[in-house]
């Protein structure tokens, strides 16, 4: 009998286990599935700034669903029907931007479960996620693997943290630094000590009630500071950088020492 899927990265962040990230904008299954096998333990497929949809999304999900690590998307805004068409995408872990109050953090909790404690509409048969209704277990099952991340990333939404934390239902919260940071009047500075004081304070209260504190960092310095501050989700590069800065370098290399690259054997790929 086929069953629900589990979710081992909800499963980690209640066991308390420090869970490493990669940032995916490049929108494509191949270099998706590329980066599964590369050791992190969860993808986030972004679909707030990287330009995709629906399909590209449901063609990434497939791609990391043959690697160890696990999706996370990101979508755009907390709709209550957009939750619903990634939820039946077969996305188990969803991270929502821009929360700011409680009562946005309740109405994603809602969104998330079926009635009567949520308002998710039901349309298994034609969602992957219930593999078209070929799950017996999906409905006593689905809530145990969902798992729901929101985002702050404002000064609005540190000053009401401590009511969002209180909200049953969300199993971890993601600060945004580079919106923080813009909100705090450093914008492109997300290193600013004034920012990091505010991450520092944000993951302090995050673990405190109960709940996983992540974040991304780019920097390997900064994200060891912060994993030791107690963010247990940390995502560490962004596949767009990463390429980009792979390109450059390659390019700079030949330029600045082509008599040193004189008789390297490896010639292929």
């Amino acid at each position: 009998m086929i069953k629900t899927p589990k979710n081992p990265f909800k499963q980690a962040l209640h066991e308390g286990r420090q869970q490493y990230g990669y940032w995916l904008g490049l929108c494509s299954p191949l270099s998706s599935e590329l980066c599964g096998y590369c050791g992190y333990d969860w993808l986030l497929i972004d679909a707030e700034h990287a330009p995709n949809d629906l399909r590209s999304i449901h063609a990434q999900l497939l791609a990391i669903a043959t690697t160890p690590s696990h999706a996370v998307v990101r979508i755009v805004e907390g709709r209550t029907a957009l939750i619903k068409q990634m939820l039946d995408l077969g996305a188990q872990t969803l991270l929502v931007p821009m929360v700011e109050t409680a009562e946005q953090a309740r109405e994603l909790v809602r969104a998330v479960h079926y009635p009567p404690d949520g308002v998710r509409g039901v349309g298994t048969a034609l969602a992957r996620a219930a593999r078209w209704n070929q799950l017996p277990d999906y409905f006593a099952e689905v809530d145990q693997e969902l798992c729901l991340l929101i985002q702050v990333e404002s000064v609005t939404a540190l000053e009401q943290l401590d009511d969002i934390l209180s909200v049953e239902g969300v199993d971890g919260v993601f600060i945004g630094p580079a919106d923080l940071a813009a909100t705090m009047g450093h914008l492109g500075n997300p290193a600013h000590p004034d920012v990091k004081q505010a991450v520092e304070t944000a993951i302090d209260k995050i673990r405190k009630a109960g709940k996983a504190a992540g974040t991304l960092v780019t920097s390997p310095a900064l994200a060891q500071h912060y994993e030791q501050c107690g963010a247990q989700f940390l995502a560490l590069g962004v596949d767009t950088l990463a390429l980009a800065a792979a390109a450059r370098n390659t390019l700079a290399t030949y330029k600045s020492s082509p008599s040193d690259l004189a008789g390297d054997g490896n010639g292929g790929y």
